[in-house]
């Protein structure tokens, strides 16, 4: 990935961390973006810089599409001669809870920030993606995609969106060398799941640590991710090697999924 600049979101942590810091490992320029700043200055410590590479990174709320664009075009990110070749879409996820029982304003900010959002990154990207005859867009989604999670209201309606979205997407830039994909990720060892079984066990009046167990015994490997694996992936979709790849539902669950 050498001459390769990318943007990851959500990267203050968990698995835009472990992306971006395996995407720098491989070559790419890494441009982070998140909204803590001091664990993204954390995070951009630990990139490798072999390549001589110059990362950087930038502040911004998913949650205002409209800001976040202001703030790439402000702060003079964007550019079709110098173009953003990958991008990784990853932000975190909506709160748990009943679909039923959830407030309309949640879902559109739920919309706001994982579809909308998404949406005004690939627009402001592309352009320059075209000019180099180069791109990858990848969306860090769920395997709520394939089998909607109990107590995941929100995001199992938001991710179905987002994985139709990219789909389309990639009926419509695949002629110009540009793949779209999305990544699933099954359980993986990140705080958004510590909060996920938290809830769980109130909801269920389980200790946290049956309701780890149970988490266990649905994976046939036995445990769950460490956000490296997952990063792997998304590298290797973001490479060269992954040209002909576009399109797809790739999950990284370690075969919890009962669907093919």
């Amino acid at each position: 990935m050498k001459n390769k600049k990318a943007l990851v979101c959500g990267s203050s942590k968990g698995i835009g961390a472990a992306t971006a810091i395996e995407l720098a490992k491989n070559g790419a320029e890494v441009i982070l973006l998140a909204r803590n700043e001091d664990s993204l200055i954390g995070v951009i410590d630990q990139l490798d810089v072999s390549f001589n590479q110059k990362h950087s990174y930038l502040t911004a709320d998913f949650d205002k599409p409209d800001e976040l664009k202001n703030k790439l075009l402000s702060e003079n990110y964007i550019h079709d001669d110098n173009p953003i070749h990958i991008l990784i879409n990853n932000s975190g996820g909506p709160k748990p809870g009943a679909l039923i029982k959830t407030k309309s304003q949640d879902i559109l900010n739920a919309f706001n920030r994982h579809l909308l959002s998404n949406h005004m990154l690939v627009q402001l990207l592309v352009p320059g993606m075209i000019k180099a005859n180069y791109g990858r867009i990848i969306n860090v989604t769920s395997t709520s995609v394939k089998e909607p999670i109990k107590g995941l209201g929100i995001s199992n309606t938001v991710r179905g969106a987002v994985a139709n979205w990219a789909k389309t997407l990639s009926f419509e830039l695949g002629e110009y060398g540009i793949t779209v994909n999305n990544i699933l990720p099954g359980f993986t060892d990140t705080e958004r799941l510590k909060d996920i079984f938290i809830n769980k066990a109130k909801t269920s009046n389980e200790d946290i640590e049956s309701v780890i167990m149970d988490a266990h015994s649905k994976i046939p490997i036995g445990r769950f991710a460490d956000p490296k694996e997952t990063a792997k992936a998304i590298c290797f979709l973001a490479s060269e090697d992954a040209s002909y790849i576009n399109g797809i539902n790739l999950p990284v669950d370690g075969g919890r999924l009962s669907t093919l």
